[in-house]
């Protein structure tokens, strides 16, 4: 039957009086055909790849590299497709490589886990073609179609798991950043409330009802301020060291010079400064600080005609 891996060990031929499956053989000869072309032209290849211009430049004609990687491909595909089906070969030549890329960015390496991934797609899926089936009451089921699940299966875990772009660690770096961004927030509002009342304590109820957040994270923040010694925990609630002013008056001054700047140089209107400085004080560096006050003639209020913290202060 065209196509129908299951089929293959009834359609053999002879080799050295062996009996060996026609595929085996026919896809044997591709597979060595494709690895001689890769081990002899993976510098070639690599470089058209990436940089056809300069690839051409210093004597790899990219175009010529192009048209015989595409014969290889072809070649692979007309030999797979009679042996395995299109089901297989589709999903072969697309989910290990895309599977690969969340794990590497390194060609050598992504072509390596390509292999690896597709090899243990292989094996998981015919296992499952004959296993998983007679849970549900049936004797088997196709095992390209299994293959081809179990690769689609692998790229879903890797999607998730990747250490790289995968789902979970992107959660967890925005949830980082959330919290870093909410424990910024928390010292500069102590700041300036500690500007208006020195020496000022505040409870953490009172600080998650203006910074809008749960009761228990702000608490648990504040917490974690007393161990790193940004804040001192007293009966009455919670007021800064000298370190957490340090800290607060870093982040009240970015804040305060990103609206001088945004209203002198950039024209924004009064109304809508408050919302934009409040974002990039979180990413303001000294070096950046120190530009800001430069293009800003080092003013000693911002736009509301509040004081701006000297450096010597942070």
């Amino acid at each position: 039957l065209y196509g129908a891996i299951e089929m293959t060990p009834y359609d053999v031929i002879r080799v050295a009086g062996a009996e060996i499956p026609r595929v085996v053989v026919v896809l044997g000869v591709v597979t060595i055909v494709n690895l001689v072309f890769v081990l002899l032209f993976y510098k070639e290849l690599k470089l058209s790849a990436f940089d056809p211009a300069l690839s051409t430049s210093v004597g790899f004609n990219a175009r010529f590299m192009h048209y015989l990687l595409m014969v290889n491909v072809a070649v692979t595909a007309v030999a797979s497709f009679e042996s395995v089906g299109n089901i297989l070969v589709v999903a072969m030549f697309v989910v290990p490589p895309a599977t690969a890329y969340l794990l590497t960015e390194r060609l050598s390496m992504m072509i390596f886990l390509s292999a690896v991934i597709a090899m243990l797609s292989a094996q998981l899926g015919h296992l499952s073609a004959v296993i998983v089936p007679h849970a549900f009451g049936f004797r088997s089921t196709s095992t390209s179609g299994m293959m081809a699940l179990c690769a689609g299966l692998l790229f879903f875990v890797v999607s998730l798991v990747s250490p790289r772009n995968g789902v979970i660690v992107r959660i967890a770096r925005r949830q980082k950043l959330a919290l870093r961004i909410l424990s910024e927030d928390l010292l500069a509002l102590l700041y300036r409330m500690d500007e208006r009342s020195p020496g000022c304590t505040v409870s953490a109820a009172k600080l998650s009802s203006v910074l809008l957040t749960r009761p228990w994270l702000a608490s648990w923040l504040m917490h974690r301020h007393v161990r790193t010694g940004h804040l001192i925990q007293a009966e009455s609630g919670y007021h800064l060291t000298d370190a957490g002013r340090r800290l607060g008056a870093v982040l009240v001054r970015s804040h305060r010079l990103w609206e001088q700047y945004l209203v002198a140089e950039g024209g924004v209107a009064m109304d809508r400064i408050h919302g934009q400085a409040e974002k990039l004080e979180h990413f303001t560096n000294r070096e950046l600080r120190d530009r800001l006050d430069e293009v800003t003639a080092a003013p000693s209020t911002d736009p509301h005609g509040s004081r701006i913290p000297s450096e010597r202060a942070t």
